[in-house]
């Protein structure tokens, strides 16, 4: 059974309006929001147009249960490590474009590759800077993927005894998004995107997910819309701001020059009511569809 839930802009009921209040004023303490990276997988299709890989998580989970989310993840302490194997942008370069300080800016790269991995077998490295790898289907891969994903070895050991180097250059920066105040588990999430690298495939693999999807980006919005596919706004919103570029190319070249400034969603009047807003840049998008 498809799991429908409300699309942007999404009426909040009036006791959530004053649940909201209560934080934002300090009658009320939020939850520390724990940091986490998320990668907008891209192909191109057959008209050329961008797909994006999408995951259905169980609906068991405790957060986005039965959603469709991109592969992503909490960072490990383990993303901390400066010995990681690196090739492309500085640590430096990523803190300034992240907003972040250095070391979280090289965990966020690095949890963004390795929950890439983790959860579509799609490897963002290669054995120098201007490689990657080609294949990753086979059982010795599927070990070490098992492996990272249960914490049994760390980015830095992999990379290391594969003679690999993340190619961090690989990866583009398109926006983050900071849970509302008034919900009991936050993450402030960055989101890149990236293309499937030549010869990869991605793969049916992880343990979060019922079933996966390579689909058109505005195709995925229009199924949200149609009650086909269940995201949250985040989601929806970047499948719509994606499918506005005619290639992956073109994706990549938008991300380009983008810096990160974390958008939390807060409550603001719609009609008699209320609603969570959304980045400015983003409402003509949701409005050309809700007219």
């Amino acid at each position: 059974m498809t799991q429908r839930i409300p699309l942007p802009p999404v009426p909040l009921p009036a006791k959530v309006a004053d649940l909201a209040a209560e934080y934002a004023d300090g009658r009320r303490e939020a939850a520390v929001p724990r940091d986490a990276a998320t990668v907008v997988l891209q192909r191109a299709g057959a008209d050329g147009r961008p797909e994006i890989y999408l995951l259905r998580r169980h609906t068991t989970m405790d957060f986005a249960g039965g959603m469709c989310v991109f592969p992503g993840g909490g960072v490990d302490p383990r993303d901390y490590d400066h010995l990681v194997a690196w090739a492309g942008p500085s640590p430096a370069e990523w803190a300034e474009r992240l907003g972040t300080t250095e070391d979280v800016a090289r965990a966020l790269v690095c949890a963004a590759v390795r929950e890439t991995f983790e959860e579509s077998g799609v490897l963002l490295a290669g054995t120098s800077a201007d490689s990657v790898v080609a294949d990753t289907t086979s059982a010795d891969w599927e070990a070490d993927r098992v492996a990272l994903e249960s914490r049994e070895l760390s980015m830095t050991d992999f990379l290391t005894r594969r003679g690999l180097v993340l190619r961090t250059d690989l990866l583009g920066i398109w926006s983050g998004w900071l849970t509302p105040i008034f919900e009991p588990k936050r993450y402030r999430t960055w989101f890149f995107v990236a293309q499937l690298p030549e010869g990869q495939v991605t793969r049916d693999v992880s343990t979060e997910s019922s079933e996966v999807v390579w689909i058109d980006a505005t195709a995925a919005a229009d199924g949200a819309d149609a009650g086909e596919l269940a995201m949250l706004p985040p989601t929806y919103l970047t499948c719509l701001e994606v499918g506005t570029h005619a290639t992956t190319v073109d994706v990549m070249a938008a991300s380009t020059g983008r810096t990160v400034e974390m958008f939390m969603p807060e409550v603001e009047p719609l009609d008699d009511g209320f609603t969570l807003s959304m980045p400015p840049g983003l409402r003509s998008l949701v409005a050309g569809r809700r007219s």
